[in-house]
């Protein structure tokens, strides 16, 4: 404890926090927060549900990141005012907890960092994500499923807007598929690291023989399309469906067929809208995910770099990205980064956070040795 320099620390502490504040440009944060305040306080906000939802959502994420931004500065003052009258008292308890503080800081600090290296051209849309059950049966619906939990877990603890789009449910458990935006600032750059294929190996609670089973998942992110964003669809070459809706085991969600399926002929790109009881609304969100995603393929064509934007998923064999061991040990272990958690149990409860991180430092070492 007598070793550390507290005013040192401190000081290193504030000018991090200055560079992280001229990246996130606070000033610019305040203001749309100013705006969106007076938006909010519209009295026919709520006339257009969809966008009221959309204003007090980017709202909520907005105000949750100066929250943490501004919190933490006045953790570091609070600090250097424990330190000093810690240090004039000559109590060694007081320092004690100093030191403590200290450390939980430098990793708050360190972790909203990371935001810092989200300066890619879509870094800081909200996203849109698809999970896809791959190789292994009803295991792999269920690990799709548990995915799909994972995520939305994830974004309930940072209380980030979830928005399902469609799911798809499989015959006997878990999932097919599964559509869903998670509505907040740089949604995109945060999760984009994630997409890839998920591996499970675990003993199967399907197999009646207690066998050990090897599952496969497939995550996908693209960036939620904005109004400036020029992307032209051509409606005849939009093939439309329409179906009814239904939950687990043919439990039907909706008693009118209000459920639609775009397919888009000239690329294959299907997609599937549930959510809402009428068929206009369920177009017009599923229009929102399909455009997203030719945008996603049209930029990525054009860098011809397609899996920096939504990747060449197979969710087989050799193409994996992260493991979930839950047998014969427990450890979930992303294999580019090698960051690893012995706690499988919280990570599918949503603790990402430190596989993000990683990801995101990886990515940036990745795109330095690629320039």
């Amino acid at each position: 404890m007598a070793g550390i320099d507290y005013d040192a620390e401190i000081k290193t502490l504030q000018a991090t926090m200055g560079t992280i504040g001229s990246v996130l440009n606070i000033d610019r944060m305040r203001g749309e927060i100013a705006d969106l305040s007076e938006q909010v306080a519209a009295p026919d906000l709520w006339d257009d549900v969809d966008s009221a939802t959309r204003i007090t959502g980017r709202l909520s994420a907005l105000q949750g990141e100066l929250d943490r931004y501004t919190g933490l500065e006045s953790r570091i003052e609070d600090l250097g005012l424990m330190v000093e009258m810690a240090q004039e008292e000559g109590d060694a308890d007081s320092l004690a907890d100093s030191e403590r503080e200290l450390n939980r800081i430098k990793k708050s600090v360190e972790s909203l960092e990371i935001r810092t290296l989200l300066a890619g051209e879509y870094d800081e849309r909200e996203a849109i994500v698809t999970i896809r059950s791959g190789a292994g049966g009803v295991d792999a619906a269920d690990f799709a499923e548990m995915l799909m939990r994972m995520y939305t877990r994830w974004a309930e603890q940072h209380k980030y807007g979830v928005e399902v789009y469609e799911v798809s449910y499989a015959e006997e458990a878990g999932i097919k598929s599964a559509e869903f935006a998670i509505h907040a600032p740089y949604a995109y750059g945060t999760l984009s690291v994630e997409a890839g294929t998920h591996r499970l190996v675990r003993i199967s609670p399907f197999d009646n023989q207690g066998r050990r089973q090897t599952s496969f998942a497939a995550v996908e992110v693209v960036p939620m399309l904005e109004q400036t964003d020029e992307i032209e669809v051509d409606e005849n070459e939009i093939r439309t469906d329409v179906f009814r809706s239904g939950g687990p085991g043919g439990q039907s969600v909706n008693t009118t067929d209000s459920a639609v399926r775009l397919t888009h002929i000239p690329t294959g790109i299907v997609v599937s809208c549930q959510n809402e009881k009428s068929q206009l609304q369920n177009k017009a969100s599923a229009m929102v995910v399909l455009k997203a995603k030719l945008l996603a393929r049209k930029k990525a064509e054009e860098a011809a770099l397609k899996k920096d934007l939504k990747g060449d998923v197979q969710a087989s064999w050799g193409d994996q990205m992260r493991n979930y061991v839950l047998n014969p040990y427990q450890v979930v272990k992303d294999l580019r980064t090698g960051h690893e958690s012995g706690n499988p149990s919280a990570v599918f409860d949503g603790d990402l956070d430190d596989f993000m991180e990683a990801g995101i430092r990886w990515r940036r070492g990745a795109d330095k040795v690629d320039a």
